[in-house]
């Protein structure tokens, strides 16, 4: 499977907005028609326990959710997605896609929210085990395009107030944007940054292209 047969772990980060969902459903099609074994899973939320992490995360009403308090339950929800999910999928050889990873902790906790950012990589070397993704997409959006977006879609699909993050003000995108691009200088070897303002269609073929490499022949 793969190069050297192995099951890879494949993560995509980026602003709200920024159509990930999309472009994992449509990288999942191609894997599901080629006969690559794999998992779709999302941070947060991956797990039983994660959902009622994720409700408690994203509810709009949750407003006076402490940063630090914030930071432990997405450590809270990774510890048990790792184990429950991640893991088991890798050693029994399906790939695994995941919507957000340990990369949008330390964006969104990390450089927006102003926690320190070594105790949040500390925090997530714990919560992952030290797993790290073979390959990490983010899909770059001005800030303003992938919240109208946003907006589009949650006007489109009530989320009954699952929407905390897509109030927090322009500011705060701002930061997270920049701290994925920064990660991603970073991190070369990692992460490919696909420009998420082109066609969905072309997007799919920028992912496809450069995930080639790992895919079997």
């Amino acid at each position: 499977m793969g190069v050297g047969g192995k099951a890879r772990f494949i993560t995509f980060e980026g602003i709200e907005g920024c159509g990930k969902t999309t472009q994992l459903r449509r990288l999942a099609k191609r894997m599901k028609a080629r006969g690559i074994p794999f998992l779709l899973t999302r941070e947060p939320g991956g797990t039983a326990i994660g959902q009622g992490i994720r409700n408690i995360l994203l509810d709009a009403g949750n407003r006076n959710l402490a940063p630090l308090g914030e930071l432990m339950l997405y450590a809270a929800d990774r510890v048990q997605h790792v184990r429950e999910v991640i893991l088991p999928a890798l050693s029994r050889g399906a790939w695994v896609l995941c919507d957000r990873f340990s990369d949008a902790t330390e964006a969104y906790q990390g450089w927006a929210r102003g926690q320190d950012r070594r105790m949040v990589r500390r925090l997530n070397g714990l919560a992952t085990q030290g797993l790290v993704p073979d390959m990490t997409f983010l899909l770059d959006l001005a800030v303003e395009k992938g919240l109208a977006r946003a907006l589009r879609r949650n006007q489109a699909m009530p989320v009954s107030g699952q929407d905390r993050f897509e109030k927090e003000d322009l500011s705060f995108h701002r930061k997270v944007r920049k701290a994925y691009l920064h990660m991603a200088r970073r991190h070369p070897e990692r992460f490919v940054v696909i420009d998420a303002d082109a066609r969905a269609e072309e997007v799919e073929e920028s992912v496809y292209r450069r995930l080639s490499r790992f895919l079997p022949s």
